[in-house]
C-alpha cells in the first residue's frame, strides 16, 4: 500500500492545521492507522493511532486534547486535525499503516507498522 500524506505549512502558535493521508493499493486490506513525528534533533515519537473501524484511538499525552484523528474508509483517508498548535509542535510528520488480521486493534510503537508516508513537513512560530 502507498500512503499520501499532505496538508502541513507554517502556522502560527494557536493556531490549527488538518493533515490527511490517503492510502492506494490494496486498500481492501483492514489497516491500523497511525501519525509519528520527528522534531529536529529528536527522536520519531508516536502522535495519534485509529483502529480500522474508528471506534478506538489514543493520542501521546502531548497533544491530547488538541489533536482529533478520524478516518473515512470509504476514501481510504485518515485526517489529523491538530488545534491550539505550540511551537513544541514543530515536526516532520510522518503516517504509517499496519496490516490487521483480526479484531479492531490499534499499536503504538513504530516496528508495528510496515508502510509509510512521505514527510510532510509543520512548523509552528511563537
Amino acid at each position: 500500500v502507498q500512503l499520501q500524506a499532505c496538508g502541513g505549512g507554517l502556522v502560527q502558535a494557536g493556531g490549527s492545521l488538518r493533515l490527511s493521508c490517503t492510502a492506494s493499493g490494496r486498500t481492501s486490506s483492514r489497516y491500523n492507522m497511525a501519525w509519528f513525528r520527528q522534531a529536529p534533533g529528536k527522536e520519531r515519537e508516536f502522535v495519534a493511532t485509529i483502529s480500522w473501524s474508528g471506534v478506538d484511538t489514543d493520542y501521546a499525552d502531548s497533544v491530547k486534547g488538541r489533536f482529533t484523528l478520524s478516518r473515512d474508509n470509504g476514501k481510504n483517508t485518515v485526517y489529523l486535525q491538530m488545534n491550539n498548535l505550540k511551537p513544541e509542535d514543530t515536526a516532520v510528520y510522518y503516517c504509517a499503516a499496519a496490516l490487521v488480521f483480526s479484531g479492531d486493534t490499534i499499536y503504538y510503537t513504530q516496528e508495528a507498522y510496515e508502510y509509510w508516508g512521505q514527510e510532510t513537513l509543520v512548523t509552528v512560530s511563537s
